[in-house]
């Protein structure tokens, strides 16, 4: 806690976030300045009185989380970021949404100092935060011994309207209730107005009596301008997240946007666009803001910095965590290990020993299966691994031998493990997996079907825009998956995934693709990672000496002297693919066979590598259960790709298999059609036997 202010102080402290912002978005001619306006008091009350942190360290460990959800409120937290002393100067504040700034349009982790997530997309800095929030109590669990608490901090969230609207905030805020993340707090800005004006015509919720429902503890109807209330409803908040039943709390403050702005307040012209110099002008004269644009006072200024007393609660810290050190020096190593996110020494020396055993495995597997085999191997070497599925679990087959079930018991209390079952909530999981990520100490995975990675795209997306070690695990990958049909089998799906940029796309033919897709997508620190795997059993093609190779993302899996084509294949096809070979071999044809099981990593590597294993001298086949249209960047004008060009049907696997073409046979006539033509190029080639799907990508 921090030193009372005055009431006349803190009106002028919140002010100073008013006009920071009303500056900055009039500088720019673009941006939000209601928000910041509306919830100036807010953030004046929390940031100034409440919040841990430390300015001079935005990465300790126990600080306090803040997630700006509304993220287009952005001037709000660069205001707050530059008064309290991150490293975030005057000038970046004037340089707002400009090129190279700090201070973009949106808030962005890992480009601005104390900016803890990317928010933008509404609804998902509010389940980062419950992410967040999840992570705290796991690790408090872990690692906290009485006395010592080293785990104990708050994660606050501001979010409006919009986010309220969105499905997302249903999904993670029932969530957040049935887990009794009670050191959640979240204040919600109750302006009654959004971009199309009031939203008394579209969002009439009782959002008390809906919080009220997820278990949450409500504080309905404060004064979002009046200090002395909200200070008074957190000081509530956090008083009962402390007791044994513990509930995360709502705050409902009512707000009026824009506020200080007499002529644009409580409309929505004053939610995302300047307000021109006269209503500046106005403003400023309503505020009693008789200071030049960017300039802060010295008394408002020394108010407001935060360094002495974030360096004050960081050393007080540091001595408690030294007295834990000293009675728990292997859990002290561990919690610093996890928060840096390094891994165990013994991962590194004990994992080939691990991936030739999975090499070695004759039997053939579903590579959902063989993830899970992954999964028992690897998760002893990886206590930060945390694990869950969207009401899949015995599908995706995320858990693993002496994995713990994290969640409520049959008494609703919290019983802290390393698996959870997030229940049918695919986007929920995925943004809370963001929010772990974000937070540090765990390297969260979540599975459901690939199909329904529709539902969480945008937090897919959102993890690879903010480079977070996130992994997803997506099964059923195809219409490999038989009778569930259409609407269950995934057809654009994995070529849409592998265009999402720092997104790393993982499809795996057999155990030790699959095994090496975990051990890649574990080790990556600079983005996500999503793994695409079999419902039917597949055949082992590879051997342990492949491993290195499969690292590279696309690697020659069978050559054969004088390759006059090659076939290119990746997961539940790449057996096709040996088969057209054996089939082109008797007739006489030498081919190569090229396995992609993650392209991305593929075109990571030297153009010397990628010429060596796609040599541009050689036609090219490519088959895989999926729209044709990505491999053309492989296959060239003169290639074909056997794919599927629309939806499939419900049926067994092999039926549908064969009813779309997806064959060797289909392989075979493909290839021998372009030796041929490469060989006589004055030869006319009868195309009317290819559909779509095969046919030359110059038609």
């Amino acid at each position: 806690m921090n030193t009372p202010t005055t009431p006349e102080m803190a009106k002028n402290m919140a002010n100073a976030i008013r006009m920071l912002a009303v500056d900055a978005v009039e500088k720019a001619k673009s941006g939000h300045p209601g928000a910041p306006m509306g919830m100036a008091d807010i953030a004046e009350v929390l940031w100034n009185r409440h919040l841990k942190h430390n300015p001079a360290n935005p990465h300790w460990i126990d600080r306090d989380r803040f997630v700006l959800s509304n993220g287009h409120g952005s001037m709000l937290l660069y205001a707050l970021l530059h008064l309290t002393g991150y490293d975030l100067p005057m000038e970046e504040i004037k340089n707002f949404r400009q090129l190279h700034s700090k201070t973009a349009g949106h808030p962005e982790v890992g480009i601005t100092p104390g900016v803890e997530t990317t928010t933008g997309p509404l609804g998902q800095g509010l389940a980062n935060a419950v992410g967040m929030a999840l992570t705290e109590k796991l690790l408090a669990a872990e690692f906290n011994h009485a006395p010592h608490t080293v785990v104990d901090h708050f994660t606050y969230v501001f979010m409006g309207d919009g986010c309220l609207m969105e499905g997302i905030s249903h999904e993670v805020c029932s969530l957040a209730g049935t887990l009794g993340l009670s050191k959640l707090i979240a204040f919600y800005d109750d302006n009654g107005i959004s971009i199309d004006g009031h939203v008394a015509g579209w969002f009439t919720d009782d959002t008390p009596k809906r919080f009220e429902a997820y278990g949450w503890n409500v504080i309905a109807a404060v004064n979002g301008h009046d200090p002395q209330a909200l200070d008074s409803a957190v000081r509530a908040a956090r008083a009962q997240a402390v007791t044994p039943k513990g509930r995360p709390t709502l705050i409902c403050c009512k707000t009026v946007i824009g506020m200080g702005s007499p002529n644009k307040a409580g409309t929505h012209d004053v939610h995302g666009a300047a307000l021109g110099a006269a209503e500046v002008a106005a403003t400023r004269s309503a505020l009693g803001w008789e200071h030049a644009p960017f300039e802060i006072p010295d008394d408002v200024a020394q108010a407001w910095d935060g360094k002495v007393r974030g360096m004050a609660a960081e050393r007080a810290w540091r001595v408690r965590f030294e007295a834990y050190r000293s009675e728990h020096p292997l859990k002290a190593a561990e919690l610093e290990r996890r928060m840096a996110g390094d891994l165990l020494p013994g991962y590194a020396t004990q994992l080939p020993e691990l991936l030739a055993a999975m090499a070695d495995r004759p039997e053939a597997v579903a590579t959902r299966k063989a993830s899970q085999n992954a999964l028992d191997a690897l998760a002893p070497l990886l206590p930060e691994f945390f694990g869950g599925s969207a009401d899949l679990t015995g599908s995706n087959l995320t858990n693993f031998k002496g994995c713990v079930k994290a969640g409520v018991d049959s008494q609703g209390q919290f019983k802290p493990g390393n698996h959870i079952s997030y229940g049918v909530r695919e986007f929920g999981m995925a943004a809370m997996m963001n929010g772990m990520a974000l937070h540090g100490g765990f390297i969260p995975y979540g599975g459901t079907f690939l199909t329904f990675s529709d539902y969480s795209r945008n937090a897919i997306r959102m993890a690879a825009l903010m480079k977070q070690r996130v992994i997803h695990v997506f099964t059923h990958d195809s219409i490999g998956l038989g009778e569930d049909g259409p609407t269950h089998q995934s057809v654009e799906h994995i070529p849409s995934l592998r265009i999402i940029p720092g997104l790393d796309v993982w499809r795996p033919a057999d155990g030790l693709e699959t095994a090496v897709a975990w051990a890649c997508a574990v080790e990556r620190r600079d983005g996500p990672s999503a793994l695409c795997l079999s419902r039917q059993n597949l055949p082992r093609l590879t051997t342990a000496t492949m491993t290195s190779n499969i690292r590279r993302g696309g690697y020659v899996l069978s050559d054969m002297d004088g390759a006059q084509a090659v076939i290119l294949s990746t997961g539940s096809e790449l057996e096709l693919a040996m088969q057209a070979q054996a089939t082109l071999a008797q007739e006489g044809i030498p081919t190569r066979v090229v396995s992609i099981p993650c392209s991305n990593v593929f075109d990571r590597q030297t153009h010397a590598y990628q010429d060596q294993v796609l040599p541009l001298r050689l036609p090219v086949v490519a088959i895989e259960a999926a729209h044709p249209d990505f491999w053309r960047k492989y296959v060239g004008r003169t290639g074909f790709v056997i794919g599927m060009s629309g939806f499939g049907e419900s049926a067994p696997a092999k039926d549908l298999y064969k009813h779309f073409g997806i064959t060797a046979d289909r392989v075979v006539t493909a290839a021998r059609m372009l030796v041929h033509r490469s060989q006589s190029a004055e030869l006319q080639l009868p195309e009317q036997d290819f559909p779509a799907q095969i046919q030359p990508s110059s038609n």
